[in-house]
């Protein structure tokens, strides 16, 4: 990915981690942020703001051919999936942008768009869905699927086997045992030890781990 123009598109506390991972491992690439309008930020790390949503099509057509959604909070996996779709009708290419420092099998399927954060593992045999983020110090054990869009929190471990729907979210240090399923969109609550299956659409918390409200 060296000497591109990549557009990081939103830049919240989550694209300071990706501009930090992203920094190390290439430094010739030229960086801008795209941000919403009224957030009073003009650079993250010295990497600047060059515009809004709405010159997405300018900002390609000016030659910023790759672009990566920087959004990680609770509940904006339906914003990641919208702003990849309009991007992806544009003509953007998604790289995958994984830290130095993360731990990753060479029998790992890594899809376009996914960022793997600081001392994260992943083992041999998992699939990591378009545009799945993987934070910092997560573990993902032998033979998972996450899906895109998904968020695989910082500390979280998932152990041999495990799925995660898509668009789902999975709160920092939980734990979930190997073999099981969480639904697509779904949200666990940090610290949580999921010993069961998790349907779609739901917040579920708690050790161990009890649906408490649907989506």
């Amino acid at each position: 990915m060296e000497n591109k123009k990549v557009l990081l598109i939103g830049g919240g506390g989550h694209c300071k981690s990706v501009v930090d991972s992203l920094l190390e491992i290439d430094g010739n690439s030229e960086l801008g942020i795209v941000e919403k309008p009224g957030t009073g930020e003009s650079d993250v790390f010295g990497i600047s703001v060059v515009g809004t949503d709405d010159d997405l099509q300018k900002l390609f057509d000016d030659g910023w051919g790759f672009a990566f959604i920087t959004l990680g909070g609770i509940g904006l996996s339906e914003k990641r999936r919208s702003l990849y779709s309009i991007l992806q009708k544009i003509g953007y290419i998604f790289p995958a942008i994984i830290d130095k420092t993360a731990i990753i099998s060479k029998h790992v399927e890594i899809h376009e768009g996914v960022f793997v954060g600081k001392n994260a593992v992943i083992n041999a045999g998992s699939e990591i869905g378009i545009c799945a983020i993987i934070n910092s110090c997560a573990v993902v054990e032998h033979d998972c699927s996450v899906g895109a869009f998904s968020h695989i929190s910082p500390g979280t471990i998932l152990c041999g086997g495990v799925s995660i729907g898509s668009g789902a979210h999975v709160g920092a240090g939980a734990v979930v045992r190997q073999q099981l399923s969480i639904g697509h969109n779904s949200i666990i609550g940090m610290g949580s030890v999921v010993t069961r299956d998790i349907p779609e659409n739901v917040i579920a918390f708690g050790n161990p781990c009890k649906i408490e409200k649907k989506l």
